[in-house]
């Protein structure tokens, strides 16, 4: 499969080490981060017709996506304070 975009190492490129020493060290980050990827990658499928969708769900997919990055962006914030 060709690159999937917004992967967390790209939307957060200057946090790419703190995003891997999170992901050992807090059970809830990692969480967060593993389930972005589960949507991120739904999303790709359904952008890429391997595993078409409904507009409805395709919106719902993508905010569920926003919604995810926004608590990630939130705890990198947080773990920097």
């Amino acid at each position: 499969m060709s690159n999937t975009p917004h992967e967390l190492s790209e939307e957060f490129p200057a946090q790419a080490d703190q995003i891997k020493s999170l992901r050992t060290t807090n059970a809830h980050f990692a969480k967060l981060a593993d389930t972005y990827h589960e949507v991120n990658r739904a999303v790709h499928r359904a952008e890429t017709d391997v595993e078409p969708t409904s507009d409805a769900h395709m919106a719902d997919l993508r905010k569920q996506r926003l919604h995810l990055k926004d608590q990630i962006a939130a705890a990198l914030s947080a773990a920097n304070n």
